[in-house]
């Protein structure tokens, strides 16, 4: 065991570690062995996410809808047909209420980090039996910073949307009150995205490819990258032309995509993962 980490969770009588692995300063993987002999495995996702359980808890299914319906309005969006029929404004207005759906899914996936139990699955007598919490200090675990982190950056999608529906903005302005928290948002996302795959890798990256827990986060990520490719082609030029805004669209578009299918992979990667206690 590497002394220099902090295990997120304490270790159940007669149980002992036998190895830990993860990201950096953060424990993502843990094996133990009990009493008897036998090996468990606690993995920091399947712990905070329900998975080692049977069923798909709601709050699952919730994050899922939510992000489903806020990545349909970000690939929607920016779409040429889409805006020749609705309009500017209500193309605008899209973008806007997706990132509503962004933020209350990404806040439902941190109270979930928040309310992660104190203790293995398996360990009954020491599960988390406090009060229900809507934010919490983990600083010791990968999961609280990458859903906190995804957090920050969709508040300032919610900035960037709001101000980008006013079309009344200057060169300086539209790159200041626009495409700034459009660039601070995709950043969040990028760093977030990573730590989750670092999660699930526990490690820098590798390739797990019969995982589904690891297709969701690597479609996340791509998500983030093409959000940021979107970012790149959103400023504006001193002409008022934006760098590229073919970019900046399909950037969106394909990663409204990736986001929308990860996030109906949720569902499957529960009830798949889900086993009886």
């Amino acid at each position: 065991m590497d002394d220099r980490r902090r295990v997120p969770v304490p270790t159940p009588s007669g149980w002992t570690i036998e190895s830990t692995r993860g990201f950096g300063p953060f424990v993502t993987r843990i094996r133990y062995r009990l009493a008897d002999g036998t090996i468990r495995v606690w993995r920091s996702r399947d712990h905070r996410k329900g998975l080692d359980r049977p069923g798909v808890p709601r709050r699952t299914w919730w994050i899922a809808v939510l992000f489903c319906i806020g990545s349909t309005c970000f690939t929607v969006g920016p779409l040429p047909a889409y805006e020749s029929w609705v309009g500017t404004r209500w193309v605008g207005l899209t973008f806007f209420v997706g990132s509503i759906f962004f933020t209350s899914a990404s806040y439902l996936c941190f109270v979930e980090a928040s309310n992660a139990p104190d203790a293995v699955v398996d360990d009954p007598q020491r599960r988390h039996r406090g009060p229900f919490r809507l934010i919490s200090w983990r600083p010791h675990s990968i999961d609280w910073w990458s859903t906190g982190v995804q957090l920050v950056g969709t508040v300032y999608f919610n900035v960037m949307t709001f101000l980008a529906m006013y079309d009344g903005w200057d060169t300086a302005q539209a790159n200041r009150l626009v495409w700034r928290p459009d660039t601070i948002g995709s950043i969040c996302f990028l760093v977030a995205s990573y730590l989750a795959w670092a999660e699930v890798c526990h490690s820098a990256g590798r390739l797990r490819l019969r995982d589904v827990s690891w297709w969701i986060v690597v479609l996340n990520l791509l998500g983030s990258v093409f959000f940021g490719v979107s970012a790149v082609g959103a400023y504006t030029l001193g002409s008022g032309e934006l760098v590229n805004e073919w970019l900046d669209n399909a950037g969106t578009v394909a990663g409204g995509v990736c986001f929308f299918v990860a996030a109906a992979m949720l569902i499957p990667e529960a009830r798949s993962k889900g086993a009886p206690a």
